[in-house]
């Protein structure tokens, strides 16, 4: 069980680990794609530029209509929030599909301006873009969301469950939000969460990902 002294030693190591995270962290190293291609709803087919970071990918295509098929009836008018927001690929997706506000969080400083650009490009006034650590600005937040995406770097598994148990404590999720967590094959995942139930899960070539239920009470 993870206690507040867990999570401030978590919070010190991710703000000085040398590692470049977005989203698909550090999945593979090599060039960003150049650009992610939003694949539903009202921005259907739109081009958006991805930064060259290092270990940058974008949710692949496959994964994410996978994703918001699974999501269908959950986007439309939902309030989102994106974690460990990268390329943006997740949390603009749900927006074309007609949620009606998104958070995004990015602590990296070209992704994070990547994402403001993407948020003016597509004239998009119900984008939050913010920048810092993810277990820092959860707490700080104003509001419940009905999806709340999970992906956070690769190299730091245990963020999956700190960011829940933050969720939880500072009651960021209302009854029935839809949680999506996605982490490479090979390792196993344990949220210790007793509020959450597995609602789907699939596996797309190195990368497993699911959505779960949250609810307070059953």
């Amino acid at each position: 069980m993870l206690t507040e002294s867990h999570l401030f030693c978590a919070i010190s190591f991710y703000n000085q680990v040398n590692v470049t995270y977005s989203h698909q962290h550090l999945r593979m190293k090599g060039k960003s794609p150049g650009y992610l291609r939003i694949i539903g709803g009202r921005w259907r087919g739109r081009k958006l530029p991805v930064p060259d970071i290092d270990g940058l990918r974008p949710t692949p295509d496959r994964v994410r209509e996978t994703l918001f098929n699974w999501l269908a009836n959950d986007c439309p008018g939902a309030s989102v929030l994106d974690c460990f927001a990268g390329s943006g690929a997740l949390g603009f997706e749900a927006l074309s599909r007609g949620a009606a506000q998104l958070t995004m969080i990015e602590n990296e400083k070209s992704a994070f301006s990547n994402l403001q650009k993407q948020a003016d490009q597509l004239q998009a006034d119900s984008v939050r873009v913010l920048r810092g650590n993810a277990l820092e600005l959860i707490p700080q937040l104003d509001q419940k969301f009905h999806l709340v995406f999970i992906d956070p770097p690769y190299a730091l598994a245990t963020l999956r469950e700190q960011v829940m148990l933050l969720l939880e404590q500072h009651q960021r999720l209302h009854q029935g939000s839809k949680i999506y967590f996605e982490w490479p094959q090979g390792e196993a995942v344990d949220l210790e969460s007793s509020h959450l139930t597995g609602l789907k899960q699939k596996k797309a070539g190195q990368v497993n990902y699911a959505i779960a239920e949250w609810r307070l009470s059953r």
